[in-house]
């Protein structure tokens, strides 16, 4: 109930700091007409976008699979993800356009309010650090992955903030406009490539696709070596948000009782759940040597 709490606060605090990013954000984007600063309000909006899917997810995941969801809730995720991707797609390439006209332009865009500007993007700065402290922290303790996603998320997005104050800064004292556009295209290009890693992402966990090689790796080697068992096979693996589906056919004596059978069989699968605690398991036992 604690973890819960903890996970459910670090997602109110992300959609709260993102509302605030975007409010911000689009009084600096009327104030100084900043293609950057655009950039980042994308971001933010984006952000926002993510934070409430996050939550969501964090209230839909933590349902307890039904009669018409055996295997859980958690492939909202990756739903959600898929979308979001598409759409972040979509902003990174009309930024870059915008970007690209003005620097082709005969007729440079003036920046104006550049202060302004520049002090709203230290704000939003410090509300992201703040928010990924705690993130970070709440991850910790509770070894959630979509809060820690979360904040792997909000740390790519200092770069573009950084970048807009550069940009700005550079506009207000030397009036060179050209350097937002420049940024902008940097950050446009940024969205893009990002949108499609956490697209594929969310793509192969729908396609059901096997999990980390290392992860399979490590849970061959430890049923290899658990007691009593005389090796495995069919050790498959599928994504499904931040869940790993694991089915693996162990091997065991078949002369010894079902009692003794099934408590190796169940010990494995424990071990293998406190060790990864995204895991979930089953394990089929086949006679040793009767394949």
């Amino acid at each position: 109930m604690q973890k819960t709490s903890l996970n459910l606060s670090a997602g109110i605090a992300s959609v709260s700091v993102a509302l605030i990013l975007v409010a911000l954000k689009l009084w600096a984007l009327g104030a100084t007409s900043a293609l950057s600063v655009a950039a980042s309000l994308a971001d933010s909006a984006l952000d926002l976008m993510m934070s409430l899917g996050g939550l969501m997810a964090i209230f839909y995941a933590a349902r307890p699979a039904d009669e018409d969801h055996a295997f859980g809730h958690t492939s909202v995720e990756d739903l959600a993800a898929l979308a979001q991707s598409v759409f972040i797609v979509i902003s990174g390439v009309v930024i870059g356009t915008g970007a690209v006209r003005r620097l082709l332009s005969d007729t440079p865009t003036a920046l104006a309010q550049e202060g302004r500007g520049i002090a709203v993007m230290v704000v939003s700065i410090l509300l992201t650090v703040a928010l990924v402290l705690w993130q970070r922290r709440v991850a910790r303790m509770t070894g959630n992955k979509v809060v820690a996603a979360d904040s792997l998320h909000y740390m790519s997005d200092l770069m573009p903030s950084v970048g807009a104050i550069g940009a700005l800064w550079i506009s207000r004292h030397f009036g060179v406009g050209q350097v937002d556009s420049v940024v902008a295209l940097a950050a446009a290009l940024m969205l893009i490539f990002g949108a499609i890693r956490i697209g594929k992402g969310a793509w192969d966990a729908l396609m059901d696709r096997r999990a980390d090689p290392e992860l399979i790796a490590a849970i061959g080697e430890l049923a290899g070596t658990w007691p009593g068992v005389h090796g495995f096979h069919d050790l498959k693996t599928r994504m499904a948000g931040s869940r790993v589906f694991v089915n693996i056919h162990i091997e065991l004596d078949g002369d010894q009782s079902l009692r003794d059978a099934h408590a190796i069989g169940a010990g494995l699968r424990r071990k293998i759940i406190e060790t990864w605690p995204q895991c979930d398991v089953i394990v089929h036992k086949d006679v040793a040597g009767e394949r």
